[in-house]
């Protein structure tokens, strides 16, 4: 799923292409996109953009409203979403979910699979807008007290603490693993079992890891012609994200993984969790008693 960094760059890129543009019609190629009904989709067509901005893991346009109130478009990827920008005219792929047809340009949304999680919404006013905000304080933004009570509001696991959008904006799975990595901190920590230096740390690893990647995809962008072309949750440069078995970059310890459903945890059992492997809740039961308890026996 596209994060902070990856969404920060889209809001970006699409600021310099849209400024001043007027949408000029919007084409929804598959219903299911389209998860608001009032105000109507064709209310937003003929208006002015007034600005891009982020909320959490969404991209958001705004638009003037000359009845009264901004109108936004928020475009939530989630997984498999991506979204490309087309010249003036060019006609989007049959498999588009959805086309916002700008005078400047095209904004094609589309979606690997099947599963259409990818969606937008029509918001009226700025109270709706807000409304969609799961509440979570911009890591970015946060100082070390408000990022200490943030994330010893609820007793959970760091892992799940910094991908819940109620505590913190726009970090999910990816930028998670990376962060508790440079942190050097398991992924299975309770988050009020830390101390004061391993907080620092901590709040530390996230705006270092964020801001690097930020950089990182904008300078990849701007390569590419001012467009993020290759945006991917798995980025060879990573240090253990998506990075099962291969060397930690630190120590050279092969990357260790947990696996729960659809997601998938990362970690180096040497620099993170003093050389014990994690039970995978599969694997792991599976095995029981041989299941090996430190990277030294496995």
């Amino acid at each position: 799923m596209p994060e902070l960094p990856d969404i920060s760059v889209y809001v970006e890129s699409l600021a310099a292409k849209l400024a001043g543009a007027t949408l000029q019609r919007v084409r929804v190629m598959n219903p299911f996109v389209l998860r608001t009904a009032v105000p109507p989709i064709a209310s937003a067509e003929g208006r002015r953009v007034t600005g891009l901005e982020r909320l959490g893991k969404r991209v958001v346009i705004a638009l003037d409203n000359e009845g009264g109130g901004d109108l936004f478009l928020v475009i939530h990827l989630m997984i498999a979403g991506r979204l490309q920008w087309l010249a003036a005219g060019a006609k989007p792929a049959k498999s588009a979910l959805l086309a916002l047809e700008f005078d400047a340009g095209t904004l094609v949304l589309t979606e690997a699979g099947t599963q259409r999680r990818a969606s937008l919404h029509l918001l009226a006013g700025r109270e709706a807008l807000a409304e969609a905000d799961p509440g979570g304080v911009e890591p970015l933004a946060a100082d070390l007290a408000t990022f200490t009570e943030r994330l010893k509001a609820e007793n959970h696991t760091l892992k799940r603490a910094l991908t819940n959008p109620r505590l913190f904006s726009g970090i999910g799975n990816a930028y998670s693993d990376e962060i508790l990595h440079r942190a050097r901190l398991s992924p299975v920590t309770l988050t009020r079992a830390l101390d004061d230096a391993a907080l620092q740390r901590l709040h530390a690893a996230t705006r270092e890891v964020l801001l690097e990647w930020t950089e990182r995809l904008r300078d990849e962008a701007s390569k590419a012609g001012g467009w993020p072309k290759k945006v991917s949750a798995f980025h060879p440069e990573m240090a253990v994200h998506g990075r099962y078995g291969q060397p930690c970059p630190v120590c050279g310890t092969p990357v260790q993984r947990i696996v729960h459903a659809d997601n998938e945890t990362n970690y180096c059992a040497r620099c993170q969790t003093g050389g014990k492997l994690l039970a995978d809740r599969a694997l792991s039961r599976l095995l029981k008693a041989s299941w090996p308890k430190t990277i030294d026996d496995l």
